[in-house]
């Protein structure tokens, strides 16, 4: 994201114009294969980032798992600001699987209460640079309430320790 996107957003800061954007899929040496870095976005999207397996796998894992996926919300962000990728739909998908969901936030809770906390301040963030343009009011209100409840969790765990 750094090197690609940060290339991409240069070109289109210097000509004014966004480039053609394409990703090189090299998994399989035998069959590497050029994509539309868009297509791609999506390709990994619901392959990985919002499906229902891939997420159950990552939450096996436990903190480290909670880590992955602010990642990857982390990456989703980026990739967006720097290559103007993804739509809005994505950021929703990304707040009723992550934050919506009552399991995933038992699990962010249980797990790394700071991964939830990054990953909606992330999430909110999009909408207040506008890459999220025109989010729904439930998640709008979801996210709000997730950070508010996180960083109270939080500062009381600060609190216990310190005391």
């Amino acid at each position: 994201m750094q090197f690609h996107g940060g290339m991409i957003a240069t070109i289109r800061a210097l000509t004014g114009a966004s480039p053609r954007r394409y990703f090189g899929d090299t998994s399989d040496p035998a069959r590497a294969q050029v994509r539309d870095l868009k297509q791609e976005a999506l390709r990994v999207f619901r392959s990985r980032v919002v499906n229902p397996k891939w997420i159950d796998i990552i939450t096996r894992h436990g903190y480290k798992g909670a880590l992955e996926l602010a990642a990857t919300v982390d990456y989703l962000f980026g990739y967006d600001a720097t290559a103007d990728i993804v739509d809005d739909w994505m950021y929703e998908e990304v707040t009723r699987a992550y934050v919506a969901d009552d399991a995933m936030r038992v699990f962010f809770e249980r797990s790394n209460p700071w991964a939830l906390k990054d990953v909606t301040a992330r999430l909110l963030e999009a909408v207040e640079r506008g890459l999220w343009s025109a989010p729904s009011e439930e998640a709008l209100r979801t996210l709000q309430s997730a950070y508010l409840a996180a960083d109270a969790a939080l500062e009381g765990r600060s609190e216990v320790a310190t005391a």
